[in-house]
């Protein structure tokens, strides 16, 4: 039979003994670490910026089918124009297309044609191309203010 037992512990060498604790205060302090560095550029609104975009969209379908037909034309694209922009230079490039695809599928399918039917008239293809360069503009003016920040000034 084999006896199983706690291996005995072996003595460190002196190297590795913790240090006595200075009695005086050090002429400067090291300077402070952060705790977790994050990536630059990551932020909860980058990350939240589609699905906020979407239920932007629904909420602004919301009030548009509540005003009724009174509104004038012009209003509903340009509120959908400035939705994309807004949501479009808070999100990730790699999402900027399919935050004007999410634009444009409540745009055409409750503004345009009512009762949720997607169509691809002329006008469907225009307002998609609407929001896809409002997209694009919103994206743009993002990085371009994100290079301004970054460069460092002098």
């Amino acid at each position: 039979m084999t006896l199983l037992h706690r291996p005995a512990h072996t003595r460190r060498p002196l190297a590795h003994r913790p240090r006595a604790r200075r009695l005086l205060p050090r002429a400067t302090a090291p300077p402070a670490r952060p705790a977790r560095p994050m990536a630059p550029g990551r932020t909860l609104a980058r990350d939240l910026a589609l699905p906020l975009g979407a239920v932007g969209a629904a909420l602004l379908v919301t009030a548009l089918m509540l005003t009724g037909r009174s509104a004038p034309a012009p209003v509903a694209p340009a509120a959908f124009l400035l939705l994309t922009v807004a949501v479009a230079a808070l999100a990730r490039p790699v999402v900027v297309p399919v935050v004007a695809l999410v634009s444009w599928l409540f745009y055409d399918g409750f503004v345009l044609n009512g009762h949720s039917d997607l169509a691809f008239r002329a006008q469907d293809r225009t307002s998609l191309l609407m929001l896809l360069l409002a997209a694009a503009a919103g994206a743009c003016g993002a990085a371009a203010l994100r290079a301004v920040r970054r460069r460092p000034s002098g």
